[in-house]
């Protein structure tokens, strides 16, 4: 490859298309680690003299976020389909830690609204395993037709630059070491393209942060909070009133604390200060909170909002229904990037000699179970019932039960402990 090839990355890094967005997740990190955007309040006056304003942090959206993600990926995923596929992939999964991985990409999808998977064989234990890309060193790259055919991992280390290059079928290193641009290295690449996993997005390719929905409103949180209790302090201390004349003494004491006062006939002494209004306070910071819960879709008796006891199943699905039709969203956008990560790996193990027939290959599917309460005793009495007057299969039974998790290896067991077939 000539030079003046080679410049194509370093152009479509600096595009300010591309710079806004880095920029962006990496305010959302910022704010992650705590730099809200309370603690620029600046200094105000106060009865002549210069205070610094309270500044409250709640550090709620990583709790909503934590539950988002939680919520789908707690438990692992399962595998179902040709017995032989699932075996073959459940390894590969095992091996390449993909559950941890799983909640990592759900994770920076909901925190950065996408994130990239590059998926290869370590040659040196010759497994199947994956990376996660930084999304703020990430630049995919899309044609005039929307397809995705590149993309451009970037970083800095000591001011020098380096950049990884995927292409479909090679991976090509540069860095800016010594001062000129120069390729390091080219691999072959049987993968293909890193996997794009993101969310929803009416603007782009690339998705949308869960916590653009949230922040206004927890800006808003934090400000009124700090507000209030500056505004509590400052009228409690209130103004001393001496209304009449004083027997003994030269005014108030100073320096004691509960000292006294000898007031004459009709004299009065008082502190004057305003009602702080603690109801407005408190309705003004309940909405704030109900609206906040509303938007990230985590039900209110997960964040302590809501006392319940004794609830049914039902009771317990009406509550959590925000929940499942958020998780249900995530795990659409989790399956999307999983479908193309199962082609990847089905062609990685092709090339190891382990061929799957399109018939043995398209049974291959995935069931999320989310972390909702259950009642598992009415689910179980249910099962039961259905098992005594035959109306649904073992397997079916297996795989509605709350205290399984392994669908395929619990039936293997059964078939194995007592002869079923």
């Amino acid at each position: 490859m000539h030079e003046n090839e080679n410049q194509w990355f370093v152009e479509e890094v600096n595009r300010v298309s591309n710079q806004q967005r880095i920029n962006d997740v990496l305010n959302i990190k910022e704010y992650l680690s705590g730099k809200h955007k309370i603690l620029k309040k600046p200094s105000y006056n106060y009865n002549g003299q210069v205070y610094e304003p309270r500044k409250i942090i709640l550090q709620m959206a990583k709790t909503i976020l934590n539950f988002s993600v939680g919520y789908v990926m707690a438990n692992p995923i399962t595998l179902t389909g040709d017995k032989s596929v699932t075996d073959a992939f459940k390894r590969v999964y095992k091996r390449g830690k993909y559950n941890q991985l799983d909640y990592d990409i759900l994770d920076k999808m909901s925190k950065y609204g996408y994130v990239a998977e590059y998926i290869y064989i370590d040659n040196q234990q010759q497994q199947i395993k994956s990376k996660l890309l930084d999304p703020a060193d990430s630049y995919p790259v899309f044609d005039h037709h929307n397809e995705y055919t590149a993309l451009v991992e970037h970083y800095c280390v000591d001011n020098v630059s380096y950049y990884n290059v995927y292409y479909p079928d090679r991976v090509e290193e540069y860095t800016d070491e010594g001062g000129n641009l120069r390729m390091t290295g080219s691999f072959n690449n049987p993968a293909g393209l890193p996997v794009l996993y993101h969310n929803q997005s009416e603007i782009d390719n690339l998705g949308r942060s869960d916590l653009l929905d949230i922040l206004p409103i927890l800006d808003n949180m934090e400000d009124l909070l700090s507000k209030a209790v500056d505004g509590y302090y400052h009228h409690i201390s209130g103004i001393p009133i001496l209304k009449g004349q004083q027997l003994k003494g030269d005014g108030l004491p100073k320096d004691i604390i509960g000292g006294g006062l000898v007031l004459d006939d009709n004299a009065d002494f008082h502190f004057a200060n305003n009602e702080f209004d603690h109801q407005a306070f408190e309705t003004l910071y309940k909405t704030l909170t109900s609206a906040l819960l509303d938007i990230a879709n985590v039900p209110a008796v997960s964040m302590s909002k809501t006392d319940v006891s004794n609830l049914s199943e039902v009771s317990i699905r009406l509550l959590f229904s925000l929940a499942d039709m958020k998780g249900a969203l995530n795990s659409k956008f989790l399956r999307e990037g999983m479908e193309q990560r199962f082609d990847k790996i089905r062609e990685l193990l092709s090339r190891k000699g382990l061929v799957f027939s399109d018939d043995e290959y398209d049974t291959l599917g995935i069931v999320f179970q989310f972390a909702r309460p259950s009642n598992d005793k009415e689910i179980v009495d249910n099962l039961k019932v259905l098992k005594d007057i035959g109306g649904m299969s073992l397997k079916s039974i297996v795989e509605r039960n709350p205290y399984v998790t392994d669908v395929q290896g619990e039936l293997e067991r059964i078939r194995h402990v007592d002869g079923l077939v």
